[in-house]
């Protein structure tokens, strides 16, 4: 398989690291090239996983590359539009009846692939990512999905390939709101990395003013959220028995949820899921909105 990063960041590097180890043969450094503009970033990446970095799409891409957009949302619109432009003419990307082009996967948040549908001059052979940031250590989480119609079940298959060398992945099927709901999945998945930091940096804070010693305390935070975690991936009882079965009536964990309860920390951390996919409905209106 052939593929081509548009974009060369964080997560492009994410990817391109798991498909070296989980596939160094099927995947090897000739068989994946990036697309990126910043020098300084294609020698890194150029040294870090023996692949080819280019500074335009037309000297990349292949006839049938997978190619993944792996850029910043506000920057989707300019690269989406200048590979169209560069790869028209080797009539690749959209392609010809009967052939396809090639199959294009964003990690963009936000954005519809609606929008990136008409920013490659109608390719349709589309299929919209959310990774998360535990990808960078093999232990992310992508929901996946295809434009209704358009997407093969290879094409699928392709996809899931590609992203399961970074973790998990999960599909939203739904056509009428699947754009949606993918809001929905970066709102709970794509930002929720930064809610269980901000529940661990919270109780690290408290550890500390309690006196605990500082290299004792960082063990205690993070082992409690490893262990946790673990002992829900492996349990089919619902969250909220898991938590009544440490929550002695009248102990010290009763009080602490008492205390939460008063203060509305579920409910808060509801509104704030809420809000973040409120915010990337914003995105796809703002990013789509013609200028």
């Amino acid at each position: 398989m052939n593929i081509t990063f548009i974009g060369g960041g964080n997560m492009a590097s994410a990817i391109i690291g798991g498909l070296r180890r989980k596939g160094p043969d099927e995947f090897a450094g000739e068989s994946i090239r990036v697309v990126e503009i910043n020098p300084e970033s294609r020698n890194k990446l150029e040294k870090a996983f023996g692949v080819a970095c280019f500074d335009e799409a037309w000297k990349a891409v292949r006839d049938d590359d997978t190619i993944i957009f792996a850029v910043k949302p506000q920057d989707l619109r300019r690269a989406a539009g200048l590979a169209a432009r560069e790869l028209r003419e080797k009539g690749w990307l959209r392609g010809l009846p009967p052939n396809p082009g090639n199959l294009v996967i964003s990690i963009a948040a936000g954005v519809r692939l609606t929008d990136l549908a008409r920013w490659l001059n109608g390719q349709t052979r589309l299929i919209r990512a959310m990774p998360n940031t535990p990808a960078l250590i093999g232990e992310g989480i992508t929901a996946l999905y295809p434009l209704p119609g358009h997407v093969s079940q290879a094409d699928m298959q392709k996809a899931e390939l590609i992203l399961g060398a970074v973790g998990q992945t999960v599909w939203v099927r739904d056509e009428k709101e699947g754009d949606d709901l993918m809001n929905a999945v970066t709102a709970v998945s794509g930002s929720g990395p930064a809610y269980v930091f901000l529940f661990m940096e919270a109780m690290e804070q408290a550890a500390n003013e309690l006196r605990l010693p500082s290299d004792v305390v960082r063990k205690l935070v993070i082992q409690t959220f490893v262990g946790a975690a673990r002992l829900v991936a492996g349990s089919a009882d619902p969250l909220s028995v898991l938590r009544e079965r440490v929550t002695s009536k009248g102990g010290t964990t009763e009080a602490a949820l008492k205390s939460m309860a008063k203060d509305q920390v579920k409910d808060a951390i509801v509104r704030a899921v809420k809000a973040a996919n409120d915010r990337g409905r914003e995105l796809g209106d703002e990013l789509g909105r013609d200028p």
